[in-house]
């Protein structure tokens, strides 16, 4: 069975984008980008949601390609053209590199993909998540959280019919007071 995984940079008051979807506030370090770039390459398939396909698919397929491309942007760029993706969405009606595109119920194709072999998946994407985490799918929760009260936007966690108790299994700080704290869920 696999494990489920929801990770994102998020706002001490909790939003993973501010109004406005507005990100700048989430800039990583050089060692936070390299974690990253580690899970992404550890990540056995990653799924996405419609609006953040549409993020990454607009920037990492070529990244690169682009002038002044590091050599950590250049490993992530190639780590996520590799990495097999599932985009879940209604309203798209084809992916590229290397995804797949489910229309269906996406409680159900989680549910069957976390029943088969193989190694971690990652489910990024709010609105995505919310479904999985309503339905009790998330083992773990990734939460790097920046030091910034945005004050609004797109919050990392729903609202739930009941508890998730959760056992910490780590935490680390990296540099400009960015802290990652990992909970797998008791069952």
């Amino acid at each position: 069975m696999r494990k489920l995984v929801y990770g994102m940079n998020l706002s001490l008051d909790g939003y993973i984008a501010a109004p406005g979807d507005d990100l700048g506030w989430s800039a990583p370090s050089d060692e936070l980008f390299q974690w990253w770039s580690d899970r992404v390459g550890a990540t056995g398939l990653t799924l996405y949601g419609r609006r953040l396909w549409e993020t990454m698919s607009a920037d990492w397929p070529t990244a690169d390609q682009q002038p002044g491309a590091t050599p950590a942007h250049i490993e992530f760029a190639r780590r996520w053209r590799d990495m097999p993706k599932v985009v879940f969405s209604s309203t798209i009606s084809t992916v590229d590199w290397n995804a797949r595109l489910v229309t269906g119920d996406a409680i159900t194709e989680i549910t069957r993909l976390k029943a088969e072999d193989g190694g971690p998946m990652d489910i990024c994407g709010a609105a995505l998540a919310a479904s999985a985490m309503k339905a009790g799918l998330i083992d773990e929760y990734a939460i790097v959280t920046h030091p910034v009260l945005v004050g609004g936007g797109t919050p990392f966690f729903t609202a739930l019919d009941s508890w998730v108790n959760l056992t910490l299994v780590e935490t680390r700080t990296f540099p400009g007071d960015v802290v990652l704290t990992r909970y797998e869920t008791r069952r």
